[in-house]
């Protein structure tokens, strides 16, 4: 039943996308000046998780890359790579400059003067998570550098701005902003659809049990992905040779549970202990929290900054977030919804 596994997997990139065609040409615009040997506008990806904002930025990026002879381009995750130095590691790795820099001993300093030496062709850096930069000066290095040209993906634009001193803010207030809304559910339905003709057998599934999918997804790809990968699974550990609406009902939880999980492992320590504390005491107020979290790490972080970790988890539908200011309260979502 599954004849290509990759299009089954939310971090593909489609040769074509569903429904996003303004999205792509205000990002296209905004990157067209490379084709003319100039640098690109800074643009601003908004929008909520599963909105397609990661695929866009890669979609359109490879469209360029089609249309122009010599350009090199690299995909950061800042939720992974969050330091200074690992940001401009990975800047520097995809033009082949990190053959002898060693993690541990190389300075920052000697990354960030190799990328200031850069004179290669243009250079698009896609940076998913942005707010999960804990040290956010290096956007300043990547939009001080000649030939480098910045797309920026967050949730929320105060998750950024709000971190952001009075030097960035000046820099990425001119930005070019591309907000995402949520699917439709039938946007949803031709999403799967597509991925159904590139991954599974002719009529592998029907309409109907797509958009028993889409519904149970509730406007986010991934989990509408999650749930087609673990229906189709379903079926062929079955022998079957169409996935029924039985099977779609039964996958739903696992397909929800399964992208829970991924989130759940992107967590870094300081995030993972606040979401044990939390899985452990139920529904919590910030100051508790907090003192718990400072009583289990060493060097705890700044309260601003675990402010910003259960934003990311909140967004991520792993916690929930009840009330405001004094009267908030955090508890973690049980219901995979």
């Amino acid at each position: 039943m599954i004849t290509d596994a990759r299009v089954l997997q939310p971090e593909f990139t489609p040769k074509e996308v569903e429904h996003r065609n303004q999205e792509v040409n205000v990002l296209s615009n905004a990157l067209k000046p490379i084709m003319h040997k100039e640098p690109g506008e800074t643009s601003l990806l908004l929008g909520p998780s599963g909105a397609g904002k990661t695929c866009i930025a890669r979609f359109t990026t490879e469209r360029l890359r089609e249309n122009v002879l010599n350009i090199n381009s690299q995909y950061i995750n800042c939720w992974q790579d969050y330091t200074r130095f690992r940001v401009l590691y990975r800047v520097l790795d995809g033009i082949g400059k990190t053959v002898d820099i060693h993690r541990r001993s190389t300075p920052t300093d000697e990354l960030l003067n190799r990328l200031r030496n850069y004179d290669g062709p243009h250079y698009v850096v896609i940076l998913d998570e942005v707010d999960q930069l804990e040290d956010k000066s290096v956007l300043y290095d990547l939009y001080e550098t000649r030939g480098i040209t910045a797309i920026l993906i967050t949730n929320r634009e105060e998750d950024l701005f709000s971190y952001l001193d009075d030097r960035l803010s000046s820099r990425f207030q001119s930005c070019v902003r591309i907000n995402f809304d949520k699917y439709h559910l039938d946007e949803l339905v031709s999403i799967l659809e597509a991925r159904t003709r590139w991954g599974l057998t002719e009529d592998a599934i029907g309409k109907p049990q797509l958009a028993l999918i889409a519904d149970a997804a509730a406007g986010d790809a991934r989990i509408a992905i999650g749930i087609l990968r673990n229906a189709a699974r379903q079926a062929q550990q079955a022998g079957q040779d169409h996935i029924t609406s039985n099977i779609v009902e039964d996958a739903v939880p696992d397909g929800r549970a399964e992208v829970r999980r991924k989130a759940v492992e992107k967590l870094r320590q300081h995030q993972r202990v606040l979401f044990e504390i939390l899985e452990e005491e139920g529904e919590t107020n910030p100051g508790e929290l907090y003192d718990e979290y400072c009583r289990r790490v060493d060097n705890p972080k700044t309260k601003r900054t675990v402010r910003n970790y259960l934003q990311k988890m909140e967004h991520y539908r792993l916690v929930v977030a009840d009330g405001e200011k004094r009267a908030r309260t955090y508890r973690p979502r049980t219901d995979l919804s």
